[in-house]
């Protein structure tokens, strides 16, 4: 590729195509009009990284508020019946996936699209709308504690592995092929899978069945939403190519 031909080198008709060389001072006269663009320019540019900056802290101001709220409501159910061990373990994996986003990196780049944004805050605070009274046994609570504790483990392995890459919102904060994303490409939504069913065996009913329904699909919105972004980076095409499955090895 050859670069473009500098002013200086171009032929003397192109020098002279407008009029006498003396035109060649319009351009000081014109100075104080381009530096009045480029400041407008740069404006236009900080604009946008204000706003992000904006909704990026008001996104983790909220996602501790709901997370405060979240817990102390479930804690008192807890105090009620202590038996309850996967209500505790609930609070205890809310925790783990949003305490640690608020501590994330900011990303290189994020997906602002109202689907992606919808699909993420449903899949993360949808444990807002849990029932959290007392449901029906499918398994025993030790079966379904058993469970909570594998799928918060497996989180924090996956947590482990990303590091500080990590967040609510799908974003690209760097390929990650180390740890628990040599298995399956998106092993923290596992962990969450295995936590969520965890629960709602033990506390099952129609209101649940309803919540962690939805949750799932969006969840699977998410995914799919996430790989769309990451799929523009070179490591991330490469990675897919390595690992096949999303989520559940030999499945999705």
């Amino acid at each position: 590729m050859t670069s473009p031909t500098p002013l200086r080198d171009l032929p003397s008709e192109a020098h002279s195509r407008h009029g006498p060389r003396v035109e060649e001072k319009a351009p000081a006269a014109n100075a104080p009009a381009a530096s009045a663009s480029v400041c407008l320019a740069a404006e236009e540019q900080s604009s946008p990284n204000l706003r992000h900056a904006f909704v990026e802290i008001a996104t983790r101001v909220g996602a501790a508020s709901m997370l405060s709220l979240f817990a102390y409501a479930a804690v008192r159910q807890w105090l009620a019946a202590p038996q309850r061990i996967t209500l505790l373990l609930l609070v205890v994996s809310a925790f783990v996936t949003i305490g640690l986003s608020l501590f994330s990196r900011i990303p290189v780049k994020r997906d602002w699209r109202p689907l992606a944004f919808i699909c993420s805050m449903g899949g993360t605070y949808y444990f807002l709308a849990v029932r959290l009274s007392p449901g029906s046994h499918l398994v025993s609570e030790s079966v379904g504690a058993t469970l909570q504790l594998l799928g918060i483990f497996w989180q924090l392995f996956a947590k482990a592995s990303l590091r500080r890459s990590f967040g609510i919102l799908p974003a690209n904060r760097g390929v990650v092929s180390r740890g628990a994303y040599r298995f399956v490409r998106h092993p923290m939504y596992l962990g969450y899978f295995i936590t969520d069913m965890g629960f709602l065996l033990v506390n099952f009913g129609l209101q649940n069945l309803l919540v962690y329904s939805c949750q799932f699909a969006l969840q699977v919105v998410r995914i799919v939403r996430e790989e769309q972004l990451l799929s523009a980076d070179d490591g991330y095409r490469s990675y897919k190519t390595r690992v096949r499955f999303r989520v559940i090895p030999g499945v999705f």
